[in-house]
């Protein structure tokens, strides 16, 4: 692996990177804090994400009209670590900021772009992604969600559900199908949905770990009316920004990943787990860098993404089984933390191995469940027959 610091430029771009932070880092950053939800953003960080955007280190290998300043790979892996290494989030809606903006920026029109991409990287718009739905799941092309073509605007009718965030999301990207006749996976187009639009209706639900953990929604669309503007590539080419939207989701997935083992690293240190454990981990993680850094490159094969995700949200269950089996009793959950609004660094919540376990099965669901990534890993990047 490249050591970035070798390089003068990368050096200097880091230091820089660095110098903003010192300077410019709000204190309940630095606190962690964690969010309602995947598309609710407090005041202070909508203020925090406007000020990386505005200072081009929001997505820094983007121009500058886009939150960057055209960073070279190498410079934007060196401002993924040291976010990492500081623990910070760059955006309290990453579906929002990760997945929809950056699907917009590579298939949406310049309209689209200034009404939409950009206030969502400003932190002014939050957006939730809308793909799975209760008898399709990871399987797209399975998808029921209708939209007919009447004039200028197109008639949404169907369900999605595990839409992150919906709640409180302004906008919804949702993948529908617009030619019922046509082959499973080339009559899907993809829409930009206003949340509060007569015929959404969001509900929230609890998770495994805690009922009061409302991020999930069932999103149900009737006879919801979409100005034909607000289509995302072209018509009945939904697939192709499906798969667009999905590496960026799994681009996004493996990098919390390596995060979320580096923690498990950090606060299992007191659970009794043996030395073959941690040496497990500590290769599980290197292995997950050197893949996710081999798969930002110019030559990188889109479906070698899977392996990632695999590898990572797989890492990351058994770890934290290991660790829950470890800890005993004490993994057991404590009086779950109170407020809108609790720290990530809260004694009973980093203590409750239990919960953390719970919550690593959505790793291996959202994104694509593991069976998903190991068919397109054996189709496309094996080379096994269907």
């Amino acid at each position: 692996m490249m050591k970035l610091a070798d390089d003068p430029q990368v050096a200097a771009f880091h230091a820089e990177f660095a110098a903003f932070l010192d300077a410019r880092l709000p204190a309940e950053a630095e606190a962690q804090e964690r969010s309602r939800s995947s598309a609710d953003i407090p005041d202070w960080a909508r203020r925090w994400q406007r000020a990386l955007f505005d200072h081009g280190w929001l997505l820094p290998g983007q121009p500058p009209e886009y939150g960057g300043r055209n960073a070279t790979l190498p410079q934007q892996l060196a401002h993924l670590e040291e976010l990492a290494h500081r623990r910070i989030y760059h955006s309290f809606n990453p579906q929002g900021l990760g997945i929809i903006a950056a699907s917009l920026l590579t298939f949406g029109t310049e309209q689209q772009k200034s009404r939409w991409a950009v206030p969502i990287l400003r932190a002014e718009v939050t957006a939730a992604l809308g793909m799975s739905e209760p008898e399709a799941g990871s399987d797209l092309a399975s998808l029921r969600t209708r939209a007919a073509l009447q004039g200028d605007a197109f008639v949404v009718n169907g369900q999605k559900i595990w839409t992150s965030g919906a709640h409180d999301a302004d906008v919804l990207l949702a993948f529908v199908r617009t030619d019922p006749d046509a082959p499973r996976h080339q009559g899907i187009s993809a829409l930009l949905i206003p949340t509060d639009t007569e015929g959404v209706v969001r509900r929230p639900f609890g998770s495994i770990a805690a009922e009061d953990d409302l991020d999930f929604n069932e999103v149900f669309l009737t006879d919801v009316r979409v100005p034909r503007e607000n289509l995302v590539g072209p018509l009945n080419g939904g697939w192709r920004v499906a798969g667009g939207s999905l590496g960026h989701e799994r681009t996004l997935l493996w990098l919390s990943y390596a995060e979320r083992l580096e923690d498990l690293m950090r606060d299992a240190a007191g659970t009794g787990g043996d030395q073959e454990w941690y040496a497990t981990l500590e290769m599980d993680l290197q292995a997950l860098r050197l893949l996710g850094y081999r798969g930002l490159g110019p030559d990188r094969d889109p479906a070698e993404i899977s392996v990632l995700k695999l590898l990572g949200s797989e890492a990351v269950q058994s770890a934290s089984l290991y660790a829950l089996e470890a800890a005993g009793a004490d993994g057991l959950p404590h009086p779950a933390p109170t407020g809108p609004h609790h720290h990530m660094n809260n004694e009973n919540f980093v203590s409750s191995w239990f919960e953390r376990y719970a919550r690593s099965f959505a790793g291996t669901i959202a994104g694509g469940t593991s069976e998903i990534q190991r068919n397109i890993i054996a189709e496309r990047v094996l080379g096994l027959p269907r």
